[in-house]
């Protein structure tokens, strides 16, 4: 253990139901550098943790030191909702309707290559609300009914989407392109199945594991938007009107058990249950930085009033098969 992770131990502060926070002082780019290891070793101790004094309001600053703590900054593939992307590598929050909670999830965790940390910056905190809470996949996993996990460790979980013009993310905001012949061939590389539709629409599954392996610690984890991206968290006026456009196959996005049957309103509900009760909060304050291990810890945005920038990097991309176990059968 360096003498460097010590100091910063001794300073940060755990308490219950707050993720834990390293009140800091001085430049924010020499601080960084001075402390980076040290920071990412608390972070890969506690899952997370939000330091607070670097006075990260400006974007130019706030991207230096997330680059400077990444070792690599990744771009986002398979987007479920658009989002500003920069030439540095570093990105807008997701575009989510500030009325509504973006539900626990770990980023990506549908993809095939996926961010292994999560770094946010706040530049403008909201008036109200807007918290990155967090929640531990470990505990997760253990607070969660056996029979269930079971069932999705074996089988997976199904991610089925629906491109099109009019609702969720286009082709081009998820694939970067809407060639026709590029989109079919990063599908097939990344395990995706795909089909295209009369209307000119695409229709993609892909199988995913539901709990992983955490390639540091080596265990198990809960990771996985089972529940995010589940057409029982959609608004209940939202989910009647597009099941009414598009048809029940039409929904942008929709999760299922691995073998195809239906994830239930039940599930979604006891998943959401268990993540309630593990959520840690801290409401986001001007500058504040939030290092997230994204394998170990979900994250989720609360809704919000009021204007709200934080500044998203995607960093230190891990693969899907170095952390997830064969499945059993095959999705119908």
């Amino acid at each position: 253990m360096s003498s460097s992770t010590s100091l910063l131990r001794d300073d940060l502060v755990l308490s219950e139901g707050r993720p834990p926070l390293l009140g800091v002082s001085g430049d924010a780019t020499e601080w960084t550098t001075r402390h980076r290891d040290a920071l990412r070793a608390l972070v890969a101790e506690h899952g997370a943790v939000l330091v607070r004094g670097l006075g990260l309001t400006d974007r130019a600053r706030a991207g230096t030191v997330l680059t400077r703590l990444a070792d690599s900054l990744m771009p986002e593939k398979e987007a479920f909702a658009p989002r500003e992307s920069g030439a540095d590598g570093l990105h807008s929050s997701t575009a989510w309707p500030p009325n509504q909670l973006m539900c626990m999830h770990h980023e990506l965790s549908y993809a095939m290559e996926f961010p292994g940390l999560m770094l946010f910056a706040c530049l403008t905190p909201p008036a109200e609300g807007g918290a990155t809470t967090v929640a531990d996949g470990e505990a997760v996993l253990a607070a969660l009914p056996a029979e269930l996990t079971e069932r999705f460790e074996r089988e997976g979980w199904l991610l089925t989407r629906s491109y099109n013009d009019e609702i969720g993310a286009t082709l081009e905001e998820a694939f970067g392109t809407d060639d026709r012949g590029a989109v079919e061939a990063y599908c097939r590389v990344h395990a995706i199945e795909y089909a295209w539709q009369d209307d000119g629409s695409l229709h993609t599954r892909q199988r995913r594991s539901a709990v992983v392996r955490h390639p540091v610690t080596g265990r198990r984890c809960w990771f996985n938007q089972i529940a995010f991206l589940n057409e029982w968290t959609m608004e209940t006026e939202v989910r009647e009107y597009l099941v009414d456009v598009y048809g029940e196959d039409g929904l942008p996005f929709n999760t299922r058990f691995g073998n195809g049957d239906p994830v239930g309103p039940d599930v979604v509900e006891a998943i959401q249950d268990v993540y309630t009760a593990h959520t840690r909060r801290e409401p986001w304050q001007a500058g504040d930085l939030l290092l997230v291990d994204n394998i170990r810890t979900a994250h989720s945005r609360e809704p919000y009033t009021g204007d709200r920038e934080v500044l998203v990097g995607l960093a230190d991309p891990v693969r899907f098969s170095d952390v997830s176990t064969p499945l059993e059968g095959t999705a119908r």
